[in-house]
């Protein structure tokens, strides 16, 4: 067994030396070092007069709607961030993918690397003052497993947790897991209370889902829905002095734009994952009063696509799907549609992955084979030219690249014959839960691939994982050996090997068409100078706010 003492007492060769962390940093790293965002936006490091950071002071954050519930467990998205703040993860990680200490205070990894050892911080407590035990751990675990929309594929080769005492948790494996640091983190795996979500109730529809119990660094106080979340600072938290703010308000609204006006006036501090038009950055880069940062999205890199519902027709004839493929001008939605600011994106993998695979632009723009492809397939024009009517969703987030992008494939798939009737959602939970339900023909979507595939890539394409929830296999494809390159991929250590195999995975899915991508979302930061040390590591806004103060 080695043991992982807390940051900056590890020798390089220590490290070094361990074959598993050895691989997985290697991975990692060049994620880390790779270009993630394509904006040509200028970051600007925070800077203050104060000597020290001040404790308290409320930070307004500004949201979109559809907050489904509080508790990352048994969801996946954006709004999970705000769940980062209540419940613990064991670990953290740096601006290197490098795991560090957080509610477990060190762990030991086998020689086989089956056998992973962690130590919680002793003291720790959930907000209601319950000790934070190594059951909760074990209970943690089960629920994201079984609930969390790519719970399986994350934890498929979790056989056990061990839990020999209260304050020592040993997750035992079946196979090596090259990612399994990575999905420890809050907003993947939240330490959330047995004593409180253990009681026999479907942990998706729990009730203290809406108030949690949390683990984190700050408390629930009040939701008001459609308005706001107040989180207040939780005084017995396991990191002394620790948070700096005394409060959190999450605003929610409902149009971009209005996010935006709040907080050129101030009344909004924070603005993760902006959703700006791409033509409004340089705009919002020359306020002297803000601060625009591309930094802190290393670990999602964000993927778009037309996502095809496979289990009806016109889209379970793969004829069909790459005759939509070949009457999309990718190349002129980025550089003309989207000016130039995202970059192309042409399979399953963010470019930014050491495993993205090249050469997978294989549908360049060609109305003649669209069109004899649709022939092919069984389609013919009527006599006004219309071969088949479909409805094509797209969700609200996003509005450059999927809704733009909706109004631009419509034009597109008229010219071959396809009548499309965009279907734009009430709200996300409207549009979320229409594509869960698998109540749709086609639609506009997004997902994060994650700092591995196995966290972020794998739950897209693996027959076990096609589920009635959002952000699962919900087009509902499956390939026997596509499962098995994914297998292989998510249990080598191997570098060269899990190349190989995502490479044969990329081609297969790109000839199959379960989705088809459009470009690679392009994500900024937006706050008010005032905000300090905001978290720009790879997990930005998606990791506790513990360190942020203000300098009003």
């Amino acid at each position: 067994m080695h043991d992982t003492p807390t940051p900056g007492s590890t020798p390089a060769h220590r490290v070094s030396a361990r074959p598993l962390e050895a691989a997985a940093i290697g991975i990692l790293r060049a994620i880390a070092s790779a270009a993630i965002l394509g904006l040509a936006v200028a970051t600007l490091a925070a800077t203050s007069l104060a000597t020290e950071p001040r404790p308290g002071g409320t930070l307004v954050v500004a949201a979109g709607p559809g907050l489904r519930h509080l508790n990352p467990a048994v969801q996946s998205g954006a709004h999970a961030g705000i769940g980062v703040q209540l419940f613990a993860g064991l670990v953290r990680v740096d601006d290197r993918f490098r795991p560090r200490p957080y509610l477990a205070e060190r762990w030991e990894i086998s020689e086989d690397g089956l056998s992973y050892a962690f130590h919680l911080v002793p003291g720790a407590r959930f907000h209601d003052g319950t000790p934070i035990t190594s059951e909760d751990v074990a209970f943690s675990l089960a629920v994201v497993k079984q609930h969390h929309p790519f719970g399986i594929a994350m934890f498929d080769g979790v056989e056990a947790v061990d839990t020999p005492d209260p304050r020592t948790a040993v997750i035992r494996l079946s196979k090596p897991h090259p990612a399994l640091m990575q999905s420890l983190v809050p907003l993947l795996m939240p330490v959330i209370p047995k004593h409180v979500f253990g009681d026999g109730r479907d942990p998706r529809t729990h009730p203290m889902n809406a108030a949690p119990v949390g683990s984190g660094p700050f408390r629930f106080k009040e939701w008001l829905r459609g308005r706001h979340v107040i989180l207040e600072r939780n005084d017995d938290f396991f990191l002394e002095g620790r948070p700096l703010l005394e409060r959190i308000v999450v605003r929610f609204f409902n149009l971009p734009s209005v996010r935006m006006l709040a907080l050129e006036k101030g009344e909004v501090d924070y603005y993760p994952f902006a959703g700006v038009r791409f033509r409004d950055v340089p705009r919002l880069a020359d306020n002297p009063d803000l601060r625009v940062s591309t930094r802190g999205y290393e670990a999602f890199g964000p993927v778009n696509y037309v996502e095809f519902n496979l289990r009806k027709p016109p889209f379970d004839d793969l004829r069909v799907r790459r005759a939509v493929a070949y009457a999309i001008d990718q190349d002129f939605m980025v550089t003309t549609l989207h000016g130039g600011l995202p970059r192309p994106g042409y399979g399953p993998l963010h470019r930014s992955s050491p495993f993205y695979g090249d050469g997978l632009n294989a549908y360049a723009l060609d109305l003649v084979r669209a069109r004899a492809l649709l022939d092919q397939a069984g389609y013919a024009p009527d006599a006004e030219g219309v071969r088949f009517r479909v409805a094509l969703d797209y969700p609200p987030f996003h509005a450059d690249s999927l809704a733009t992008g909706a109004e631009y494939i419509k034009v597109q798939l008229k010219k071959v014959g396809i009548a499309v009737d965009l279907r734009a959602p009430a709200d996300f939970a409207s549009w979320a839960q229409r594509i869960g339900s698998w109540d749709y023909q086609f639609t506009m979507n997004s997902h994060w691939t994650y700092p591995d595939p196995v966290i972020g890539v794998h739950r897209i394409y693996l027959c076990g994982n096609i589920r009635k929830t959002i952000w699962s296999n919900t087009q509902g494809y499956c390939n026997e050996r596509v499962d098995a390159l994914l297998r292989e991929a998510g249990s080598t250590l191997d570098v060269a090997r899990r190349k190989t195999l995502y490479g044969a995975f990329q081609r297969i899915v790109s000839e199959e068409l379960p989705l088809y991508f459009i470009n690679e979302e392009p994500y900024v930061t937006v706050s008010r100078r005032i905000v300090m040390d905001p978290p720009e590591t790879v997990w930005g806004a998606m990791q506790p706010l513990d360190r942020v103060w203000l300098d009003r």
